[in-house]
């Protein structure tokens, strides 16, 4: 690798070639601010919060796009570049909303951060023309407030070039220039599919889900409803950064503490249904594979990825598995099987979600989740709002004891926990199916071809007499990718795997936010998956089709896996909907 020679603050540095003054800088262990530069998707050197001196040159220049070059001499933090920054903020702050005591991101705004460290204390230094918006809360989701937005355009970067899907950019120009959906129109009026990565990458409050905790506080203190949680799997190895811990910590038994202490009557483990999934989902692959059955099938465990499929894809709506996903099929065991085991009316299980993802909050209303006739699921809320939750009750929640999930739906195996990671669900189906086709034990439950974060993934393994190739997709700009060789002939898949959000649920819309400082040079996604993978390889049973508690379930109450009525409470249907 070719390197330069450059400076820093007068300290001597040799670095690759090719690097930007960020780059640079941040191997010298200097952080340079940043508020719209977001890495491989949004270099435009816009909000000019990263500018620096270089020697030389007649003007201040951002950091974020500027190449180093052999004998460069930067200087970060010079009376200049200090005051330049500050300025910026001043400018920044004319035109927004400044509420920053009830703002969903008060401890964790990033413009916020930048005003305390360049001491703005003139919020209204530059007061004068400030045009307003309505507030945009027509999606299940998520709310826009573009009175909070500082137009970095990240939002736009992630909708476009991570999702493919692009139905948020800038309107008008000048002072008016604001984010929205072509002609204004409302969210829920275009093909969003409610994946949440705009609200993840934003750095102030302009956009956050829609907070439903209130709606949980008001279940737990009415005496007549049993009012049961469920955490998903990737929730365990991501919750912990909300209270402090190294990215890629699992928290699993903290979690079950708090939530406890908050006052569910039980805490369950949707993990669970994940192996629940697994033994549907294999069952039908293997019945679509010997009996000639639409291929290639496509997962359906991710509620963003079919919303995409319906308004992009609807001609391979048949491809999609017919099983419900492992949040919607717990709900929908609860209310049946275990409702009926309690002695309890469905009508007064009241079934909580803990889920990496904005989308299972439009999963929970689609039609044809209501296996007991109630909603499968009330309402789902995101690893934020758990977390809001746990501060608002008081919770100490480094200083919880470890606690064990109550059983028998909080016991599960290695297959359901890695469903968190993009390629998880796939591998998990692998370890089932490979051994029901095979006929005989895996030597191996490892199919280690389709772990990592890459966007698309391919492999082919024996099973028995029988070839399979398979694809993942992570993120719906490959999961086109991988769509479009399959209408054009190109590929030959039996199995696709596809997760909406870049690196699967670890990395869902609806997890902690990551300020850029930190999603720019640290691998979230590996990090977080890492955790699942460990704790996969230290559990008593990594197969679905193994778990005791599965198995008791289906001998009391299913039947065999793929029965008449297991088709009817777990598995759901989709339609066509409008592309635009």
């Amino acid at each position: 690798m070719e390197m330069v020679n450059i400076k820093i603050n007068g300290m001597p540095l040799s670095v690759p070639k090719g690097s930007t003054i960020l780059e640079a800088a941040r191997q010298a262990g200097i952080q340079i601010p940043t508020l719209c530069y977001l890495k491989d998707i949004n270099a435009i050197g816009a909000c000019r919060i990263c500018v620096v001196e270089v020697k030389g040159a007649r003007s201040l220049v951002a950091a974020c796009v500027y190449p180093v070059a052999e004998g460069m001499e930067i200087t970060t933090n010079s009376k200049r570049v200090f005051e330049a920054r500050k300025t910026t903020l001043e400018l920044i702050l004319s035109t927004h909303k400044k509420e920053c005591l009830s703002c969903v991101r008060a401890d964790n705004c990033e413009l916020q951060a930048l005003c305390h460290d360049f001491k703005v204390d003139d919020e209204n230094k530059y007061a004068g023309f400030n045009p307003t918006y309505p507030v945009d809360d027509t999606a299940v989701h998520m709310f826009r407030d573009d009175n909070k937005c500082i137009l970095c355009r990240r939002c736009v970067a992630a909708c476009a070039k991570w999702q493919g899907i692009g139905v948020i950019g800038p309107n008008e120009r000048g002072f008016n220039t604001h984010i929205g959906c072509a002609f204004d129109q409302n969210l829920d009026e275009v093909a969003c599919v409610s994946c949440g990565q705009c609200i993840v990458v934003c750095p102030t409050g302009a956009i956050a889900e829609k907070d439903q905790t209130q709606q949980i506080w008001d279940a737990l203190g009415d005496p007549t409803k049993h009012v049961i949680v469920q955490t998903a799997p990737s929730i365990r190895a991501t919750l912990g950064e909300a209270f402090g811990y190294p990215v890629g910590t699992n928290v699993t038994g903290k979690m079950v503490a708090a939530l406890r202490r908050i006052g569910f009557e039980k805490v369950f483990d949707t993990d669970l249904a994940a192996d629940m999934t697994i033994v549907e989902e294999a069952h039908e692959f293997v019945e679509r594979v010997q009996n000639g059955g639409v291929l290639p099938m496509i997962t359906s465990c991710s509620p963003g990825w079919v919303k995409y499929c319906e308004h992009y894809y609807p001609d391979m709506i048949p491809n999609l598995s017919t099983c419900k996903s492992p949040q919607q099929m717990f709900g929908a065991t609860v209310k049946t099987w275990y409702a009926q085991k309690m002695g309890w009316d469905p009508k007064d299980v009241y079934v909580v979600g803990v889920m990496p993802c904005t989308a299972k909050k439009f999963e929970v209303q689609r039609e044809d989740e209501d296996a007991a006739g109630v909603p499968d699921v009330d309402v789902s809320i995101t690893t934020r709002e758990l977390a809001r939750m746990i501060n608002r009750a008081g919770i100490l929640f480094k200083d919880l004891p470890d606690e064990e999930f109550d059983n028998p739906l909080g016991e599960s195996t290695g297959a359901a926990v890695i469903f968190g990671a993009t390629g998880g669900v796939m591998e998990a189906a692998l370890r089932t199916a490979a051994e029901w086709v095979g006929g005989k034990p895996l030597e191996s439950v490892d199919f280690k071809e389709v772990r990592g974060t890459d966007g698309v993934k391919e492999a082919t393994y024996q099973v028995g007499d029988l070839t399979v190739n398979v694809a993942v997709a992570s993120g719906l700009a490959n999961a086109r990718t991988v769509l479009e060789r399959v209408r054009r002939g190109e590929a030959n898949y039996h199995f696709i795997e596809i997760m909406a959000c870049p690196g699967g649920c670890v990395n869902g819309g609806g997890q902690p936010v990551q300020p850029a400082s930190v999603r720019n040079f640290i691998d979230l996604k590996s990090l977080r998956a890492k955790a699942l993978y460990d704790a996969d390889v230290s559990k008593q049973y990594r197969k679905s089709h193994e778990n005791p508690s599965l198995l008791k379930i289906y001998e009391e109450f299913f039947g065999e896996f793929g029965s008449h009525k297991a088709h009817n409470i777990l598995h759901t249907s989709y339609q066509k909907r409008n592309p635009f």
